[in-house]
């Protein structure tokens, strides 16, 4: 099951991923300025995931990446994928588990693993 991951960026804005099972990112969203709102726009995506969209695009270089909209905005862009088989695995697993992936939360910086002295 994949796994929303709240980050902060070097800006200071916060950001989320959604994490495959197998750990490989496959979106990561835009900006906001507080954490509750990146975490509100989590919820409202799992409750109504039917409602967004994704568009696909093709890199100069031949990658696959998308877009995924809600009404006319972005909400998140993809990861580059190598195939088109690949970009529609990655969109599948997004449909098949999205609904369900739970938060974690990283943006406080702090370390999960004690200092080994």
């Amino acid at each position: 099951m994949g796994t929303f991951v709240v980050t902060k960026r070097l800006n200071d804005f916060y950001k989320f991923e959604f994490v495959s099972r197998k750990g490989k990112t496959i979106f990561t969203s835009t900006d906001y300025e507080l954490r509750f709102e990146c975490e509100e726009a989590i919820e409202v995506f799992k409750v109504s995931i039917d409602s967004y969209h994704f568009l696909k695009f093709k890199t100069a270089k031949g990658k696959c990446f998308f877009k995924l909209m809600n009404e006319e905005k972005v909400f998140a862009i993809s990861r580059k994928y190598s195939t088109e088989l690949m970009l529609q695995k990655g969109i599948d697993e997004i449909v098949r588990y999205g609904s369900k992936a739970e938060i974690l939360d990283f943006s406080a910086g702090d370390s999960i693993f004690s200092d080994v002295e």
